[in-house]
């Protein structure tokens, strides 16, 4: 390796060092991971692994967020449905709609 290009890269180095300083630490990042982790449900979880990497964990919190986004609208279709019906009252759908507002 070149001396100017080993000095660039020292600099590099040093630089990096510097401003990982005022970011966040690996441990603080596994540690985020880990209660990001715990919030997911086990089922959530690939093969049940309570330690996964990164980008597992991330994955799996995008398909669980995924999951909740479809359930939420599955429910709100079947909500539609029951408002719609004649078993709801004017009164009870306007009950019903103002708690969902």
């Amino acid at each position: 390796m070149s001396s100017s290009r080993r000095s660039r890269t020292r600099r590099a180095g040093s630089s990096l060092s510097s401003s990982s300083s005022r970011s966040i630490s690996e441990d603080q990042i596994s540690e985020l991971l880990s209660k990001l982790q715990a919030l997911l449900p086990e089922s959530q979880t690939r093969n049940g692994a309570h330690r996964g990497s990164a980008a597992r964990v991330l994955q799996d919190t995008c398909s669980y967020i995924r999951s909740l986004h479809q359930e939420v609208d599955n429910l709100s279709e079947t909500l539609a449905e029951l408002l719609s019906s004649a078993d709801v009252t004017s009164d009870q759908a306007a009950i019903i709609r103002s708690l969902l507002m």
